[in-house]
């Protein structure tokens, strides 16, 4: 089958049934194959960097942190969410990685992008792999980030941590174990630090910038 045989899944119509702080939820009317419509909800989401660390004694730098949703502490790598639709996700990683941690890096290279789960959500995140570490000023932290951990263990004990459960956070399991076949396989070659990101996601930070952005919500 060729591409101009496949079936275009074309939105009929869409609207915004909430739109907050981080994200909006979208219902779409979908055409589907043969003939048949389907509604599709879409959670729309800001675009978010993540960073995987490594030291000069080959640890990670991770981070526990109070998951209100699932009520909880977890184990991640340093995160955030882009703070401006046109933020460069460079910067905003080294924003991130300075405010959760008080570290810089010298070295940056992209490690994988995360479509966090393209069933329900735009949400993606592109992780970066940080290495040549140094000591930078940490703003004051505010909410779960004043209660934030911060600890380093050895790349194979944090792999080790992923397997055994340890570590669920998804964003975070990609990163880690992406590195670790990276170093299991010294050819490998990262993408530059300013490799284009197919999946960022502009359609919410787009809208909430507009000045008519949520006119069309709905109660």
């Amino acid at each position: 089958m060729t591409d101009s045989d496949r079936h275009e899944f074309d939105i009929l119509d869409s609207r915004i049934v909430y739109s907050g702080a981080i994200l909006a939820l979208r219902l779409d009317e979908v055409a589907m194959p043969n003939g048949r419509t389907a509604e599709r909800e879409v959670v729309e989401h800001h675009g978010a960097v993540a960073v995987v660390v490594l030291d000069d004694e080959n640890r990670l730098v991770l981070i526990h942190q109070y998951r209100h949703p699932v009520g909880r502490r977890l184990w991640e790598i340093p995160a955030g969410l882009l703070d401006d639709p046109d933020e460069d996700p460079l910067e905003a990683a080294k924003r991130e990685l300075a405010e959760e941690t008080g570290l810089g890096a010298k070295q940056w290279s992209v490690l994988v992008d995360v479509a966090v789960s393209p069933g329900f959500t735009d949400e993606s995140v592109r992780v970066y792999f940080a290495r040549d570490l140094y000591t930078v000023d940490r703003p004051e932290p505010e909410h779960e980030e004043a209660d934030l951990e911060i600890a380093r263990f050895p790349l194979d004990e944090v792999v080790a941590m992923v397997l055994r459960g340890e570590i669920v956070n998804a964003t975070a399991v990609s990163g880690i174990m992406s590195l670790a076949a990276v170093r299991s396989q010294p050819d490998t070659q990262l993408r530059d630090r300013h490799a284009p990101w197919v999946d960022r996601p502009v359609t919410f930070s787009d809208r909430k910038r507009s000045p008519v952005g949520d006119e069309t919500a709905e109660a």
